[in-house]
């Protein structure tokens, strides 16, 4: 591997300047930041470019970086759901994120419990909302982790140090200067520090796809790689083949499977906190509207990060170092440390590191608007502004550190699975709040039934597909045979959700029930 005390040098100094830019957010653009609105949303006060690059600093992570490739080296084209899934991610966006901002900008909601609570008058359904926002968002700052884990793993194998413990306290470190930056700085520094690690990521993925394809061959020689290659480095243990399965092209009975992620996938992407957190920091909906309209960009990159996992399949290196530790999240930093001169090494596991970083200060932000706005608020609504500030910075610190826990729940090579499974969590408030910014029509009685009902058979339906059916052990798969074929566990928990609700709301009309909203539909639609 290229890799040596300058490539250590190199990552040392670009982190030196990321950190600086974290804390330096507390004094760009200076407004109170003992204020919620402030600390937490940047005071609405982020323009296009902005926004998007906050955004894109939300996707373009270390899931798109570790998880997708990895997904892609170990099962091949299934996990090319990710490239749809993120494309019809932002036609959501622009059908809910504006009436969201509307809506937030006129009656000075910082969360989307806020929102839920006041459209259908009900305390408890914004609890239920903040909660599941707070829930699902652990898994996905995890996956974050688990792709800072892969690049010191390879850096300090580089550097020969194989110990387990220094990965771990280097891991620590980074997180107490990200949990101090956050502190200090809130969405001003994150924002800062998103524009500085994408610009870093676009050169990382620009430089890659370019030069190791001219150094290998050509995708052609990847490919032709793979089938002589997969064996050697993989085998089902359900069904003890070594047969590449669906590595290049789709066989029909997974095209359910696929389509079933995106598009569950999809809905969800925008109702996790941070998604909206982001939205809602924007100076205006018509630069909102911009922003998001330039995100299929970031689209473009992750298509191009996904062949990652095909081209390793030609350096046999890479190959080497994967099977030595058998882990496959290993696939990019790999591919990368055995590719490049040992100086854009640096860069590049900089890039990825602070692609962790960045979207995990993003998440710890919004978990903790929504736990101290929709949670601890309800139950002490005297609380002062400066005081609710000051908790929201303690929740998101140590939010941060309750995920670093969170990792060993899926092996590193299936790390995708701890996005879908935060997916089929969030997916169950898409009824309060993606509807709820069309209609105040649903009884909330029959909403807080239909999320139980979601979450429920969401959740059992993941444990037994894993645990049962398939005696994994770990969360290895989101997927569930039908008679269609299999299908992604999010879809069917959303459709019993949807249908509970449904039938719910028509009974309670039937009884006498009707809309008690506390916003008018003018005022999501319009900035009065």
């Amino acid at each position: 591997m290229n890799v040596n005390y300058l490539t250590l040098s190199v990552f040392v100094i670009l982190f030196a300047i990321f950190s600086f830019l974290g804390f330096y957010g507390a004094r760009w653009r200076k407004g109170d930041l003992n204020k919620l609105s402030e600390w937490g949303l940047g005071g609405r006060r982020l323009g296009t470019l902005l926004v998007w690059f906050l955004l894109g600093a939300d996707l373009f992570t270390a899931y798109t970086f570790i998880a997708v490739p990895a997904g892609i080296f170990a099962s091949g084209s299934l996990y090319f759901f990710a490239i749809p899934y993120v494309a019809w991610g932002f036609g959501v966006a622009l059908l809910t994120m504006p009436r969201l901002w509307n809506a937030s900008r006129n009656k000075g909601y910082i969360t989307a419990a806020d929102f839920v609570k006041d459209r259908f008058n009900s305390r408890s359904l914004a609890i239920i909302v903040a909660l599941t926002g707070v829930v699902a968002e652990l898994p996905y700052i995890a996956l974050q982790i688990v792709g800072m884990e892969a690049v010191l793993a390879v850096l300090l194998a580089g550097l020969g140090i194989s110990s387990k413990i220094v990965t771990e306290i280097s891991l620590i470190l980074a997180f107490i200067i990200l949990a101090a930056f956050t502190f200090t700085s809130g969405l001003r520094g994150a924002a800062l520090t998103g524009v500085f690690k994408d610009v870093l990521i676009w050169i990382t993925v620009i430089t890659v796809i370019v030069l190791v394809p001219i150094e290998i061959g050509g995708f052609s020689k990847a490919f032709s790689d793979l089938s002589t290659n997969f064996a050697a480095y993989h085998l089902d243990k359900v069904t003890g083949s070594k047969v590449p399965p669906a590595m290049e092209t789709l066989p029909i009975e997974l095209a359910p499977a696929y389509f079933s992620l995106a598009l569950g996938s999809s809905f969800a992407l925008y109702l996790y906190p941070h998604a909206i957190n982001g939205s809602l920091s924007s100076e205006s909906e018509k630069k909102l509207v911009y922003s998001t309209s330039f995100l299929p960009i970031y689209g473009i990159g992750l298509a191009l990060i996904s062949l990652f996992g095909i081209l390793v399949y030609a350096v046999p290196g890479a190959l080497d170092l994967i099977a030595k530790t058998g882990n496959g999240a290993l696939a990019v930093p790999a591919l990368i440390a055995c590719t490049m001169p040992c100086w854009f090494v640096g860069l590049a596991f900089l890039a990825i590191f602070v692609g962790g970083l960045v979207p995990a200060s993003i998440m710890a932000i919004a978990v903790a608007n929504l736990f101290v706005r929709n949670v601890i608020k309800e139950f002490k609504p005297d609380l002062p502004p400066y005081s609710e500030t000051k908790l929201a910075k303690w929740i998101s610190t140590i939010f941060k550190f309750l995920a670093l826990g969170f990792v060993f729940v899926v092996p590193a090579t299936y790390a995708i699975q701890l996005q879908l499974l935060g997916g089929i969590i969030i997916s169950q408030t898409l009824p309060a709040v993606f509807l709820g910014l069309y209609t105040d029509k649903l009884e909330p009685k029959s909403l807080i039934a239909g999320w139980t009902a979601g979450i429920i058979s969401g959740v059992g339906l993941e444990y037994y597909v894993n645990f049962i059916q398939h005696h994994f052990g770990v969360f290895k798969t989101s997927l569930m045979t039908t008679p269609l074929g299999p299908l992604f566990i999010a879809i069917f928990a959303l459709a019993i959700n949807l249908a509970v609700t449904l039938i719910g709301t028509a009974i309670a009309y039937s009884m006498g029930w009707r809309p008690k909203s506390k916003i008018t539909q003018e005022e999501i639609i319009k900035t009065t």
